[in-house]
C-alpha cells in the first residue's frame, strides 16, 4: 500500500510539474502528455524525441487544419511527430513499470497486503501489455506515412479527416467504414 501511495505521489508531482516545464521550455522526456491528452500544446511545441531529425520544420504552435492541402508535407511531419511523441512516452513508461517491479520489496509478511500488491502489478502488466500493441499500431501508422498511405481508410480510400486523426492518430478507417466495423462486431458478439 505504501508503495502504491508513493507511486501514486510521484505520479502527481510529475503531472503537476509537467505544465510549467512545457511553458517554460525545460520539460523533459518524461514529463510529455500521451498523444490523445496534448490538449491546447501543438506536437510543434514539443520537444523532439532523442535522435529524430524532422524532415520539415513545423511553426510554433503548428495544427493541422481543413484549409490546407490534404496530407500535405507540413501535416505528414506533424503526424509524425505526435506519433513518435506519444511511442516515446509509452516505452518511457514501461521501462519505469520494469524499474518498479525489479524493485520492489517481495518480503512481505501480510498475506493481504502481497494480495494487494500481486493485484496492482497484474493490473499494471496487463496496461503495458496494451501499451504493447498500441506500439505495434504507431509502428504501422509511421509506416503508413511513409508509404504515403497516411490519412486514407484502409476500406474505402477515403480521407479520414484531421480532426479525426488529430484525436486518433492511429486511425486506419474513416468514420463511416468504423461504424460498419463496430456494427460487425457488435452481432458477432451478440
Amino acid at each position: 500500500m505504501a508503495t502504491t501511495k508513493a507511486k501514486s505521489k510521484a505520479a502527481t508531482a510529475t503531472s503537476a510539474a509537467a505544465p510549467a516545464a512545457r511553458k517554460n521550455g525545460t520539460a523533459q522526456a518524461g514529463s510529455r502528455p500521451a498523444a490523445g491528452k496534448m490538449g491546447t500544446i501543438s506536437v510543434a511545441d514539443l520537444p523532439l524525441p532523442e535522435g529524430y531529425v524532422p524532415r520539415l520544420d513545423l511553426p510554433k504552435g503548428y495544427r493541422p487544419s481543413a484549409d490546407e492541402e490534404y496530407m500535405s508535407a507540413r501535416q505528414l511531419e506533424y503526424f509524425r511527430r505526435k506519433l513518435l511523441v506519444w511511442r516515446h512516452e509509452l516505452i518511457e513508461e514501461s521501462q519505469q513499470t520494469i524499474e518498479n517491479l525489479r524493485d520492489e520489496v517481495r518480503d512481505v509478511g501480510d498475506e493481504a497486503e502481497r494480495a494487494t500488491r500481486e493485484t496492482e502489478n497484474s493490473l499494471e502488466l496487463r496496461t503495458r501489455d496494451r501499451y504493447r500493441k498500441l506500439i505495434g499500431k504507431i509502428d504501422k501508422a509511421i509506416k503508413r506515412i511513409d508509404d504515403g498511405r497516411y490519412g486514407y481508410c484502409e476500406e474505402t480510400d477515403e480521407e479520414i479527416g484531421i480532426e479525426r486523426l488529430d484525436a486518433r492518430p492511429i486511425a486506419t478507417l474513416c468514420l463511416d467504414a468504423q461504424e460498419r466495423w463496430e456494427h460487425r462486431q457488435r452481432q458477432m458478439g451478440d
